[in-house]
């Protein structure tokens, strides 16, 4: 060992560390057993925030209950403190993905924080008779209840971010839906013509399905409340102190500003990964209904001059190196593989929640991971949906006028006065003459124009969406 290396020991042995780094032995062990993702939990940091809220909180519980020195105690909660504010996140580099139901990341966080806090006392590094990793800032916890609780307060963070970042993509396809009221366009279902809408009804409809999903992100939020700080191994509380539960957490809220409440059974908290198992399936309804959204972007932009080419898209990028001119709707496709990847996200979480063992599931690493995953990109996915590509949507107006006017869907507002049979046959022979079916009614007698015109109004034709059109089926 010389200046530029520190050794330190656990009970299997000893390890050489670089004398420049805060994390200790533990960490160590595990950059050498865990490599699989390539990243680092420093690539979450609001991974690392909650880590480190959580042991401030256990801290100034600690403390308060006569557990912790008040020395000792101030020195673990500043570092915390300048932890949680960003400070030494690349002193975090362990693979999310790893072994021991998370008591890798649970070490990590006790090393850093150790070691900091000795800095500020006036003590170097691996000065651990002073202030010691796991006797003080662990002290009565355990990775069974401190990670857990970590993982659920990053996860609502993402969900808070999501939520607004929906909140933005909801607003824009409102903004849309206003510009387009009084665009008319048909409706199809299975991809066939249905009956007129308008196009403003189409991106209202869009806003409408993401404001019921902010909703269910709220509710899968409040479940992610409930932490078993206190219930330490598998929720029993040995080594705890009675009241630390309800103080730690009491701390905990402050610190986040999230409403963190004790769990009322500690032990079936402890190994119920179900609060888990609905937030994924939260999170893959967003993703579904997105992808959704995305495909009616994609199908009802194509072309533009072979496709639907009802709206456009904003161009953002050139689309091939092979076809000069050509433009691609790259942004519902990014939408459309995140949404991928969330859907996959939540079997994996499905899975590693379904093979907990009795008092608790050591499967949570991954279950953390996929969440950290899928809360993040939707996050960037529907950032960019919602910036770079629904504002600059416009309308090719003439181009859905005629398609209203040209189709037979709109035989069906005829129905109650003329009857099924009746517009069945103009129907079919619209379909194979290539007459309109205005022409054919006229043609035949079967109503007059004046009637006719009354029955195909827009604001008819659309359920009362469209008061004032120049729109006239002619």
């Amino acid at each position: 060992m010389d200046a530029t290396s520190r050794v330190e020991a656990d009970s299997l042995g000893e390890v050489t560390l670089p004398a420049d780094v805060y994390y200790g032995v533990h960490t160590a062990r595990a950059l050498r057993n865990f490599a699989v993702t390539g990243s680092a939990i420093a690539q979450y940091p609001q991974l690392i925030t909650a880590l480190a809220a959580v042991k401030e909180a256990a801290a100034r519980a600690n403390r308060d209950l006569g557990r912790l020195d008040r020395r000792r105690a101030d020195a673990i909660i500043a570092a915390c403190g300048e932890i949680g504010a960003g400070a030494l996140v690349d002193q975090f580099p362990i693979d999310p993905v790893q072994g021991g139901a998370g008591t890798s990341t649970n070490m990590n966080a006790n090393e850093v924080i150790a070691n900091r806090a000795l800095e500020l006392l006036g003590f170097e590094r691996g000065a651990y008779d002073e202030l010691d990793p796991l006797t003080h800032v662990n002290l009565g916890q355990s990775t069974n209840d401190v990670y857990p609780t970590a993982i659920k307060v990053a996860i609502v963070t993402n969900l808070r971010t999501l939520d607004a970042a929906l909140g933005e993509l909801s607003a824009a396809f409102a903004a849309k839906a206003g510009e387009f009221a009084d665009v008319i366009k048909m409706g199809r279902t299975q991809l066939q013509d249905a009956v007129p809408m308008t196009l403003g009804q189409e991106f209202g409809t869009y806003s409408l399905m993401l404001e019921e999903d902010r909703l269910r992100l709220r509710e899968g939020a409040d479940l992610l409340l409930e932490s078993n700080l206190g219930g330490t191994a598998i929720g029993t509380g040995l080594n705890g102190h009675p009241d630390y539960s309800a103080l730690a957490c009491d701390y905990l809220a402050r610190i986040t500003g999230e409403q963190i409440v004790p769990a009322s059974n500690p032990v079936e908290a402890t190994q119920d990964c179900g609060a888990f198992v609905q937030v994924s399936g939260i999170l893959k309804r967003v993703a579904v209904k997105l992808s959704k959204t995305c495909n009616d972007l994609r199908l009802t932009s194509s072309g533009p001059s072979t496709g639907l080419g009802e709206i456009n898209l904003p161009p953002v990028q050139a689309g091939s190196s092979m076809m000069p001119g050509k433009v691609n709707p790259v942004i519902p496709e990014l939408v459309n593989q995140v949404a991928f990847e969330v859907i996959g996200n939540d079997l994996t979480v499905t899975l590693a929640a379904e093979a907990g063992q009795l008092q608790l599931n050591a499967f949570e690493p991954i279950i953390t991971y996929s969440l950290l995953r899928s809360t993040s990109h939707l996050t960037a996915a529907v950032n960019a949906l919602a910036r770079l590509c629904v504002p600059g949507i416009t309308a090719n107006r003439t181009r859905l006028e005629d398609g209203v006017r040209n189709s037979v869907g709109i035989v069906t507002a005829l129905a109650p006065l003329i009857g099924y049979r009746a517009c069945a046959a103009l129907a079919k022979e619209s379909l194979g003459t290539g007459i309109p079916i205005r022409d054919l009614v006229i043609a035949q007698g079967i109503l007059d124009p004046g009637t006719l015109d009354e029955l195909l109004t827009p604001a008819r034709l659309t359920g009362g969406a469209v008061s004032q059109s120049e729109f006239v089926i002619r």
